[in-house]
């Protein structure tokens, strides 16, 4: 649930001084801090997205080198486990995970995936990837539950809507993520099975190959959204609960498109408005 959301990834909580550090952040699809969240955890919440976009735009830099990129992270860790003085991201959350009690064990997950994707470029099957996802977007949803002091019990179906937003979004960017970094998020046996080239990522338009490894990998994701259904019902915290279900309703929203529409012909994704209004209808069927 960022932002990974991840998707995740709206800032509309963040002080005004903080949101040009986030201008990016209106094209992810976890609204990790949005408004529906209590004023009392937003400030947690912004301090754990400003570390984990900071050290997400190390791994994604085109123009750093493998080694630079992996230093780089490692700075992040030594700043989290209070053995740096920088970055900042990681001082922060230090200071507010010492407040909560949360966020380390999550943050250092997330710095694993990066660190992979700055040396890894392929996978070569689906439990590959749930692998990464494990660790590129699992954490979020259970730092936000954790957060809130939530059951653990609610983790299972948090992971299941993490990892499904992680991978529509693997698809709604696969083509950028191959041009710009020779990355490759769907498994190479998928493309194989379809007798789809990886190459093809860099087309205007699918073809009939490509065009089935999406629907097959849709299908996965669409079974992942069954068990994320149960989420809104498993969380205590209102507020939290009306987020979870707003993103619920945004992930199936995007689900949807990706279905019928061809992510290499343009990037597929609801407008503004229409993801507002979604987010509002899936808020509004959590509340109780």
């Amino acid at each position: 649930m960022l932002d990974q959301i991840k998707s995740a990834r709206r800032f509309a909580a963040a002080p005004p001084r903080d949101r040009h550090r986030h201008a990016d952040a209106a094209n992810e699809n976890f609204p990790v801090a949005s408004l529906l969240l209590a004023k009392s955890v937003r400030r947690h919440v912004v301090a754990f997205y400003n570390f984990v976009r900071a050290a997400d735009n190390v791994a994604d830099d085109p123009k750093r080198r493998e080694d630079d990129k992996l230093a780089a992270l490692a700075r992040f860790a030594e700043g989290l486990n209070g053995r740096a003085t920088e970055p900042s991201e990681a001082l922060a959350l230090a200071s507010s995970a010492a407040e909560t009690g949360v966020g380390i064990e999550e943050a250092h997950a997330l710095l694993d995936a990066f660190r992979q994707d700055a040396v890894k470029t392929r996978y070569a099957d689906h439990g590959k990837l749930v692998d990464y996802c494990r660790r590129s977007a699992d954490p979020v949803g259970r730092y936000l539950l954790r957060l809130h002091g939530e059951s653990e019990t609610a983790f299972p179906a948090s992971d299941a809507l993490c990892t499904s937003l992680q991978i529509l979004n693997h698809i709604q960017d696969g083509q950028a993520d191959y041009r710009t970094l020779d990355r490759v998020y769907l498994p190479l046996d998928l493309l194989d099975r379809h007798g789809a080239e990886v190459d093809a990522l860099g087309d205007s338009a699918s073809g009939p190959s490509m065009r089935a490894a999406f629907d097959e990998l849709l299908h996965t994701v669409g079974a992942d959204l069954e068990r994320a259904d149960a989420l809104p019902g498993q969380i205590r915290s209102r507020r939290l609960r009306m987020e979870a279900g707003a993103i619920l309703a945004n992930a199936r929203a995007l689900h949807r498109l990706l279905l019928r529409h061809d992510p290499l012909a343009g990037r597929v994704a609801q407008s503004r408005p229409a993801k507002l209004a979604t987010a509002l209808r899936g808020a509004l069927g959590a509340w109780r």
